[in-house]
């Protein structure tokens, strides 16, 4: 049984930092590229940071390159989103997902960051 459960969220004041975690189970993670998606209250789903699944290739949206840092340890199952300099336009709910090539997307359940004074 697939499953990935995210970690690492809560609140931090604007220009600090989060390290968020997936810990997966149930497949082998080095063969699925990682994605975090985030969804703040009242807007779309959106992607934030994704890595293939060697580690080799990252990809980022706009709003959060040079902020935000994705990896992953395959050895432990686990992948990372390191955010720093954290806006408040960076609260969301924030998922984890797993895929293998064109197959279904896995989902965790989320995690909250709140960025707020």
């Amino acid at each position: 049984q697939v499953q990935l459960v995210e970690s690492g969220g809560g609140l931090v004041q604007p220009g600090g930092s989060l390290r968020l975690s997936c810990a997966a189970s149930g497949f082998t993670n080095s063969n699925y590229a990682m994605t975090w998606y985030r969804q703040a209250p009242g807007a779309e789903r959106e992607l934030v940071a994704g890595i293939s699944s060697s580690g080799g290739v990252t990809n980022y949206a706009d709003s959060v390159k040079g902020r935000f840092t994705i990896s992953r340890d395959n050895a432990k199952n686990t992948v990372y989103l390191q955010m720093n300099g954290l806006k408040p336009e960076d609260t969301a709910v924030y998922f984890c997902t797993a895929r293998y090539g064109s197959g279904r997307r896995y989902w965790g359940q989320g995690t909250q960051v709140t960025v707020s004074s």
